[in-house]
């Protein structure tokens, strides 16, 4: 099911979403899979540490995370990686790694790559490894 918090916010901003179950699957290209959606309309989520405040970044699902692009995108001089432990007090309603891009839903800014935006629909994790949300944009 997804996050309770995700599921409010849709409806009370009245956007239209399917959520599509699948089996589970811990990565971009498995999730692509078992939902039947291309990667380049799959979002992943990230959560990364920029200067010291914790955001969240959103890349199609066939492209990886190069810090070094962030830190020049950003500004930041410093960019990390958000450890497990810090993930689950973080986002305690979501399995760990399966965040939807909804940084606002959590009080952090949100990154997104513009190449997300050409896509007429576009689907995420809803805050486990085994359910996805398709929205159109």
């Amino acid at each position: 099911m997804p996050v309770k918090k995700l599921k409010e916010f849709l409806d009370k901003e009245k956007i239209k979403n399917i959520s599509i179950v699948h089996s589970t699957a811990y990565t971009a290209q498995e999730m692509a899979a078992s939902a039947h959606i291309t990667g380049k309309e799959l979002a992943k989520t990230f959560i990364v540490q920029l200067d010291g405040d914790m955001v969240v970044v959103v890349l199609p699902a066939d492209r990886k995370i190069v810090l070094q692009e962030l830190r020049d995108v950003t500004g930041a001089d410093q960019v990390k990686f958000v450890p497990e432990d810090v993930f689950k007090k973080l986002l305690p309603d979501c399995e760990t790694g399966a965040m939807p891009p909804f940084g606002n839903l959590y009080g952090m800014e949100v990154f997104m790559a513009a190449s997300l935006t050409g896509n007429e629909e576009i689907a995420f994790n809803a805050g486990s490894h085994a359910e996805v949300i398709r929205l159109g944009l």
